[in-house]
């Protein structure tokens, strides 16, 4: 969508909206198209006779005259008066083709317009498209509520509520080292939506923390063997370790912090096994319907939630290390490789041979387009695009490499822009990949936007001071939590980044509201024909003048005291 409009007279240029109507996909906009009086082609030919007669020197009166014949010709030729005026599916279907900043100054430029692009869809796609549609569940035993707004919000108050939190990773932080388990600490999970921090490890046990206040709330019975991995959402808690079992507990109606991890005094059907793996199980995850686990044994396994039972297996070359879920496709890294299998007709996709040298130990995925994040044992990061794969590529290269670490990254996660990962060096990179992964549009839909290689940006920022290896990593809100070899789970906060942040902005407000108001007070003064008295602004002025002059008067009379 483009508005062409004459600043100077407020119309539409003739030419332009010929070529708009031609085009058929583009709507003019014109602020005074209420006013127009359609006359067919007679004004366009009255308007050259006009031209033609008079010359190139034309008065006043006779350019009003062509201003307005030429905006009876445009809506003669274009047949619309305004954006407005168009149907609603058609607004509708023009508003969700433009991204963030400009549904942003779309709504600026009426209270019409502000309505309609505060209110539309296209807000709840590009959240989506950033950070995936939020679980937020009516109840325990209901039917899961994907994308419902909380609180009546709209979703542009989700959209920059969220974006403006991501801001945060660049200010201050404060890390906070919470104590309880015995052992190294190998899996977490950070559920953002309750709260709660998930950890598991050596010792056989999870462990359920408040985020927000950093205290111990549950304790699991000893699970038998190391805790590789965790997951979580609103309805369902999940681990599976080295005993080959996936153990899991339901939400608990009524519990304020959902589930009842210890076991004492709750129902008996809140917890339970799933048997099937051949060998350690070594990643995790969940969406509304199904359960996904990956092994030692090379096999992903996909559960179904309503009967907990496997429906579909797919078969590695080597053990799996990690998995990542986007829609209807799931990834997974075994050896060396990374794999993408969809799970409708459980066929493999893409293949990436060879991603790392050595084991392909951690793996991302973004929401915003088909591009996979895998970190290996050579210390490396590679970004691999998988959306314009076909079948005469050999092998899909990497579109990005980065190598912050000196030791295996074992774990990555990404909330839109940001990319963190954990390293046994005791290090954690962060990468902001907005400039890297701002979509363009295109008849094929969203696609990574191009770049050069070569001028890919390093780490933005790097965390140090653990001092030991790091085993897995996760991001959410404001917060960083990384677990690893010492058995303490350390969580970087950033929420005081976000309260300067708002601080500033308010004064910025502040600043502007005082500035209009003061440029309102002159306009309405020059409008009544008065002029502001000289005396007062040359005092205004010279205000820290005269205060220099004061205390300039204070020590003459202090030195000549002291004299006498």
């Amino acid at each position: 969508m483009a508005f062409d409009c004459n600043k100077e007279r407020r119309v539409s240029s003739p030419d332009n909206c010929s070529s708009i109507c031609t085009e058929g996909t583009l709507v003019q906009a014109n602020p005074l198209s209420h006013y127009w009086k359609p006359k067919g082609l007679k004004s366009l030919n009255k308007l050259e006779n006009q031209k033609s007669s008079h010359g190139s020197v034309l008065s006043d009166s006779n350019s009003e005259q062509e201003a307005e014949a030429s905006n009876e010709a445009s809506a003669s030729t274009c047949g619309v008066k305004c954006f407005t005026d168009l149907p609603a599916a058609l607004v509708c279907e023009v508003l969700a083709r433009l991204d963030a900043k400009d549904l942003g100054i779309v709504s600026c430029v009426s209270t019409l317009l502000h309505a309609l692009a505060t209110d539309h869809q296209g807000w709840k796609k590009l959240y989506c498209e950033r950070w995936g549609l939020p679980d937020l569940p009516a109840a325990l035993n209901g039917p899961l509520l994907p994308g419902a707004p909380l609180d009546g919000k709209s979703w542009k108050t989700f959209f920059v509520e969220r974006e403006f939190r991501s801001k945060s990773f660049m200010g201050r932080f404060n890390v906070d080292i919470l104590r309880g388990h015995n052992e190294d600490v190998r899996a977490v999970f950070l559920l953002v939506s309750a709260n709660l921090i998930f950890t598991g490890g050596r010792d056989s046990v999870v462990r359920m923390w408040k985020m927000e206040e950093g205290l111990l709330i549950d304790t699991s019975r000893a699970l038998g063997g190391t805790i590789r991995a965790i997951a979580a959402d609103s309805r369902l808690l999940v681990s599976g370790g080295t005993n080959a079992y996936i153990q899991c507990w339901r939400a608990v109606e009524g519990n304020d912090h959902l589930f009842h991890i210890s076991g004492s005094g709750t129902d008996q059907n809140a917890e339970f096994r799933l048997w099937g793996h051949e060998g350690p199980v070594t990643c995790l995850a969940l969406d509304s319907l199904r359960i996904y686990s990956g092994s030692w044994d090379m096999t992903v396994r996909v559960w179904d939630r309503a009967q907990m039972e496997c429906v579909q297996k797919f078969m590695h070359a080597d053990w799996v290390w990690s998995l990542a879920l986007r829609g209807n496709t799931v990834a997974s890294t075994a050896g060396r490789d990374a794999y993408v299998w969809d799970i409708r007709d459980g066929e493999l996709t893409s293949l990436v041979s060879n991603a790392h040298v050595g084991n392909a130990y951690s793996l991302s995925w973004t929401h915003l387009v088909d591009v996979l994040f895998t970190g290996g044992e050579d210390g490396a990061i590679r970004l691999f695009n998988v959306s314009d794969v076909s079948d005469d590529d050999e092998d899909i290269k990497p579109v990005a490499t980065w190598v912050p670490h000196s030791g295996p990254v074992h774990s990555l996660a990404f909330e839109y822009p940001w990319l963190v990962s954990a390293s046994s060096d005791g290090r954690i990179a962060l990468i902001d990949l907005r400039k890297l992964l701002t979509p363009k549009r295109s008849s094929k839909g969203l696609r990574v936007k191009s770049f050069d290689a070569s001028a890919i940006e390093p780490p933005q920022r790097m965390l140090h001071g653990v001092g030991c290896d790091l085993f897995s990593i996760a991001i959410g809100a404001d917060r960083i939590v990384c677990v690893g070899e010492d058995g303490s789970v350390r969580v970087w906060n950033f929420s005081e980044a976000l309260e300067i942040e708002r601080r500033a902005q308010a004064l910025r407000s502040l600043r502007q509201e005082n500035r209009m108001r003061r440029r309102k007070a002159q306009v309405e003064m020059n409008a009544n024909g008065r002029r502001p008295d000289q005396c007062s602004i040359a005092m205004k002025k010279n205000q820290l003048k005269g205060d220099k002059s004061t205390t300039w008067h204070n020590k003459r009379t202090i030195n000549e005291k002291v004299k006498s």
